[in-house]
C-alpha cells in the first residue's frame, strides 16, 4: 500500500488524494523525500509564498498607496504573510505620465481581505 502523504510544515500525515494540510495549508509531500524544492526563479518563490485558503474570490480593494514604491512594500509585507495581492493605479491617474508616481490601491481576493486589513490596520495606543 502507498505511503500517506505529509506535510513538510507541521508533519501531519493526509490521504494521497489531498493536496494541501487542513492545518496549515501547505502543499502535501511525500514522507522521506526532499520537503523543499528549490525555487527556479524569483517568480516562482514569491508564488510558493501564497497560502491558498487566502487566494480566493473576486478581488477586493483593502489599502491605499500615495506611490508604486509604498504599493510594492505593502505588497511584499502582505505576500510574507502568504496573501496573494495585486496593485492598480486609482482611477484618474492612470495616464503614461504617471507611470511609477501617483497613487494605487491594493487589492486581495475576497477569503484574504480580512487578514489583509488586519496586518495593515494602525496599532493601537
Amino acid at each position: 500500500m502507498a505511503e500517506d502523504l505529509v506535510c513538510p510544515s507541521c508533519g501531519q500525515s493526509h490521504r494521497l488524494e489531498e493536496r494541501f494540510c487542513s492545518r496549515c495549508g501547505m502543499p502535501l509531500v511525500l514522507p522521506g523525500g526532499s520537503s523543499t524544492e528549490a525555487a527556479r526563479d524569483e517568480t516562482h518563490a514569491r508564488l510558493r509564498k501564497i497560502r491558498p485558503e487566502y487566494a480566493d474570490g473576486p478581488l477586493v480593494t483593502v489599502a491605499g498607496a500615495r506611490h508604486q514604491a509604498e504599493a510594492e512594500m505593502i505588497q511584499g509585507f502582505l505576500l510574507e504573510e502568504g496573501v496573494p495581492s495585486v496593485l492598480k493605479r486609482t482611477a484618474g491617474f492612470d495616464v503614461p505620465d504617471f507611470l511609477a508616481a501617483g497613487p494605487r490601491d491594493v487589492l486581495v481576493p475576497e477569503t484574504g481581505a480580512e487578514l489583509a486589513r488586519e496586518l495593515l490596520a494602525e496599532p493601537e495606543p
